[in-house]
């Protein structure tokens, strides 16, 4: 059962979405981006895509972050989300949209909204087409802040490509199975690939 790692919602149990359609993000991966993350967090705006019970925005505000938003198209999704809204009581800073990942940055860039961190975490046999689809909307869209991050969770087996319009891979961490790649839009990065 996922659960809120640290911060002001710290041991809080989550409800996860019924069924194997989704796949939690596991604590030990978790735990290990909110460490890469924690001086970026306070203060910041966060968008989670293909939220599932919508743990990893849940994470970023628990440790600090403003506001977060989390998308999920799936009902299942919605109703786990919902519920740990309220377990969480962080919906006055947390808003969900049960749309299609795609249709939502097309939105969200149209309300000019910008995020410091973004993070998605699609299912892994797609993970790749859609990250660099989701990237390319992110940059036309300029949802994403300048030196901001965009993080996909997927299989250490696929490895996307290192740009893609103005994001840099700039980091991958490996655990096991899973693998975190991280890009930047920041005009001063050098170049190099950090990997743990």
């Amino acid at each position: 059962m996922p659960r809120v790692v640290a911060g002001t919602c710290r041991g809080i149990p989550l409800v996860a979405p019924k069924g194997e359609m989704t796949r939690p993000t596991t604590d030990k991966v978790k735990e290990a981006l909110f460490s890469i993350l924690q001086n970026r967090l306070p203060g910041s705006s966060f968008l989670d895509l293909f939220a599932g019970c919508g743990q990893m925005g849940i994470e970023a505000v628990s440790r600090g972050a403003v506001m977060a938003v989390l998308v999920d198209e799936s009902s299942a999704s919605a109703s786990a989300i919902s519920a740990n809204l309220l377990k969480t009581k962080l919906s006055g800073q947390i808003q969900f949209e049960k749309k299609d990942v795609f249709r939502s940055l097309k939105i969200l860039s149209e309300r000019h909204e910008v995020f410091e961190v973004i993070f998605m975490d699609p299912p892994y046999v797609s993970a790749i087409a859609y990250a660099m689809k989701a990237a390319e909307s992110i940059c036309t869209g300029k949802l994403l802040a300048e030196g901001g991050l965009f993080i996909v969770e997927h299989s250490s087996a696929d490895l996307p490509i290192e740009n893609v319009m103005n994001l840099t891979l700039c980091r991958r961490c490996k655990y096991g199975s899973t693998m975190l790649t991280f890009y930047t839009t920041d005009a001063n990065y050098s170049g190099g690939i950090l990997s743990t």
